[in-house]
């Protein structure tokens, strides 16, 4: 259903560093920049898969209130790795990695506050014999 999200950030360069780290967790990478120079303004980064960006990290000032994103882990250990790596980069725990059966059985995610205060998710939904 959605193409793509963005985030407003406060620091640029913050959030770069932070996602940069992250997002390779969940076989992610920053597939495109645009500057304030091709846009008319906005300068941001999109992070995603394959060439396609679908979360992008961009100034403006920090999004009103915070949100709450879920990426999708290929397996638990991503999941672990996204935890871990979040962290490192300056990121606060928001819930350790770990069951969350009040969701469905499988529901295995992570829970950190980025540097603006989102709480970004890496979940994994399969079973751990289909890992």
């Amino acid at each position: 259903m959605l193409d793509h999200i963005g985030l407003s950030v406060a620091d640029l360069a913050r959030s770069r560093a932070f996602y940069d780290a992250v997002m390779p967790t969940l076989g992610a990478a920053c597939q495109m920049a645009v500057t304030a120079k091709e846009t008319g303004g906005y300068e941001g980064f999109g992070y995603g898969m394959a060439g396609k960006p679908s979360l992008w990290i961009g100034n403006g000032g920090r999004t009103k209130g915070s949100l709450h994103i879920a990426l999708v882990a290929p397996d638990r250990a991503a999941v672990d790795a996204f935890h871990q790596a979040a962290l490192a980069a300056g990121g606060t725990c928001n819930g350790a990695p770990g069951l969350r059966p009040h969701y469905h059985p499988n529901y295995y995610a992570a829970f950190v506050l980025d540097p603006d205060g989102h709480n970004i998710e890496a979940v994994c939904h399969r079973p751990p014999a289909a890992m």
